[in-house]
C-alpha cells in the first residue's frame, strides 16, 4: 500500500489560540463510536461534563454552547479535553482536522484542507512547486493518476502566466467552463448553502459591481505572486482529480479547478478595487472563506460538479 502526500504536508501544526477562525466555533463536531465509548468510561467531573455535553440524537456530536462554540473550548480558546485527558482523547475529526485522506486502489492520498487558515498559509505560501511524496509500493496503474501528474506539471510550468497554464490544463483534459455571464455565476454561488453572511455579501457586491473591476490592473499587481494561484490550482487537482471514476469525470475536476481560480482571482480583484491593497493575508482569508463555504459542504460541491458536467 502506498501513502502519498504533498511536500508541505508535515509542516502543519495547529496554532491554537492564535487562530482567527477557530475550527471549534461554528461547526457541528461529530464523535466517532470508538471515542464515544472512551468518553463513556471517563469518571469524575470531566465524565459528568462529557455526558452532559454530548447529543446522541442521530450521529453523536457535541452540543454547541453560546456563539456556536464547542462546549470544551475554554475562555482562552484552548481545548479542555486536551488539557485534561490529553490529545489522544480527541475524537477523530478533531484529531485529524484539517487533514484529509482519500482511499484509492493500492494507495492512500493525504493532504491539508484550505478551510484552516494556517494550512492555507502553508499551501498558498509554498514558494517552490509542490511535489507529491510517495512511500510504499503499489503495482496498480491508474490512467487518471497518470493524467493528474501531467496536469500538475502543466500548472507548474512557470515559463507561462498562470492564466495560460489554466487554459493548457483544460485543453489537456478536454475540459471547459460553461459559457455563463458573471451575473449568472454569482447567482449560482449565491444559491448554494452558506455559512457566513460576509461571503454572500461579497458575492452580492461582485454581482453588482463586476463591470467596474479592472482585472488587468489587478493581474499586474499580482504578477510577482503567481505561485499563490499555482498552489491553489494544484491543491484542487490533487484533492479532487484522483477520485474520478473515469477521464470524463476527471475533466470536470479540471473545470472545477479553473472555476475556483477564476472566482478567487475575481474576488481578489474586487477587494483590490475597493481597498487598493490585497496582501498575502487578504488572499489567505479569501481562500479560507471560499473553502469553508464550498469545499466543506458536500451539497455545494455536488451542485457545482453537476453544473460543470
Amino acid at each position: 500500500m502506498q501513502h502519498v502526500f504533498p511536500s508541505y504536508y508535515k509542516k502543519f501544526k495547529c496554532i491554537n489560540k492564535k487562530c482567527r477562525h477557530n475550527c471549534c466555533i461554528g461547526w457541528e463536531i461529530d464523535i466517532d463510536s470508538e471515542t464515544l465509548a472512551r468518553y463513556g468510561s471517563v469518571g469524575g467531573e470531566m465524565g459528568k461534563r462529557l455526558s452532559k455535553s454530548i447529543s446522541r440524537d442521530g450521529e453523536a456530536h457535541f452540543i454547541l454552547s453560546d456563539g456556536e462554540r464547542c462546549p470544551f473550548l475554554n475562555s482562552e480558546n484552548l481545548c479542555d479535553i486536551i488539557l485534561t485527558l490529553g490529545e489522544e482523547s480527541l475524537c477523530t475529526i478533531c484529531r485529524e482536522h484539517p487533514r484529509f485522506h482519500n482511499s484509492l486502489p493500492g494507495r492512500i492520498e493525504s493532504g491539508l484542507g484550505l478551510c484552516c487558515e494556517e494550512a492555507a498559509r502553508i499551501i498558498i505560501g509554498q514558494v517552490e512547486p509542490t511535489l507529491l511524496e510517495t512511500f510504499g509500493e503499489s503495482d496498480y496503474y491508474d490512467e487518471i493518476i497518470d493524467l493528474r501528474d501531467r496536469v500538475i506539471l502543466v500548472l507548474q510550468d512557470r515559463s507561462l502566466p498562470i492564466s495560460e497554464r489554466i487554459r493548457n490544463m483544460l485543453d489537456l483534459c478536454g475540459a471547459s467552463l460553461p459559457q455563463k455571464t458573471a451575473e449568472e455565476w454569482c447567482d449560482i454561488f449565491l444559491s448554494l448553502e452558506s455559512l457566513d453572511t460576509k461571503w454572500t455579501n461579497m458575492l452580492t457586491l461582485l454581482r453588482r459591481e463586476h463591470k467596474s473591476i479592472d482585472l488587468a490592473a489587478f493581474d499586474r499587481y499580482m504578477s510577482e505572486r503567481q505561485s499563490e494561484y499555482e498552489q491553489l490550482a494544484v491543491y484542487i487537482i490533487y484533492r479532487y482529480f484522483a477520485n474520478s471514476f473515469d477521464i470524463s469525470e476527471a475533466s470536470v475536476a479540471a473545470s472545477f479547478a479553473s472555476l475556483c481560480y477564476s472566482l478567487i482571482r475575481t474576488l481578489g480583484a474586487l477587494i483590490y478595487t475597493k481597498t487598493k491593497k490585497f496582501d498575502f493575508e487578504d488572499h489567505i482569508e479569501l481562500i479560507r472563506m471560499f473553502s469553508c463555504e464550498i469545499e466543506y459542504s458536500s451539497e455545494n460541491i455536488d451542485a457545482l460538479f453537476d453544473i460543470l458536467t
